[in-house]
C-alpha cells in the first residue's frame, strides 16, 4: 500500500498522534468515539497499544537488528488475542502448549508467520480459524 516505508511511519506516526490525544483527552471512567465505534478509554488505550505492537512486528520483520516491541506490549497483545479466541469460542485453542514466546505467539496467530504441520496438528481443528487479527 506504501512505494516506501517512509510513507507507512509517517501515516502511522500521524495516526497514532492522534489516537493519543483523543486517549489523553477522554476521562478515565469515559468513552472514545472512533471509526464508527465507542470504546471505553481503557479499551481503546489497549487497542492503541496492540495495533502498535502488531505493526511494530510488521515493520521490523526483514530487521534482523531492530529493537523488538516492548515485554509489556508484547505480553497485553498475547492476552488480547487470547481473550479473541475465548470470545470466538475459541477456548480450546491450545496456544500455551505450544511453547510459543509471546513474540511468536502474535505473530503465528495472526498469520504473519505460517503454522507449521506440527503447530497445526496440535492446535487441531481451531487452526482453521486463525489468525484472529489480520
Amino acid at each position: 500500500a506504501y512505494a516506501l516505508p517512509t510513507g507507512l511511519v509517517a501515516h502511522w506516526r500521524d495516526t497514532a498522534e492522534a489516537a493519543v490525544r483523543a486517549a489523553q483527552a477522554a476521562p478515565r471512567d469515559g468513552y472514545v468515539h472512533t471509526q464508527e465505534h465507542v470504546l471505553s478509554a481503557a479499551d481503546f488505550i489497549v487497542t492503541l497499544v496492540v495495533e502498535a505492537t502488531i505493526h511494530h512486528l510488521d515493520l521490523i520483520a526483514e530487521l534482523a537488528d531492530a529493537v523488538p516491541p516492548s515485554a509489556e506490549g508484547l505480553q497485553l497483545t498475547r492476552c488480547t488475542i487470547t481473550g479473541l479466541a475465548d470470545l470466538a469460542g475459541l477456548t480450546d485453542l491450545p496456544i500455551d502448549r505450544l511453547g510459543w514466546d509471546d513474540a511468536t505467539a502474535v505473530l503465528k496467530t495472526t498469520g504473519r508467520l505460517p503454522l507449521t504441520e506440527g503447530e497445526r496438528a496440535t492446535l487441531g481443528p481451531p487452526a482453521e480459524r486463525l489468525p484472529l487479527i489480520r
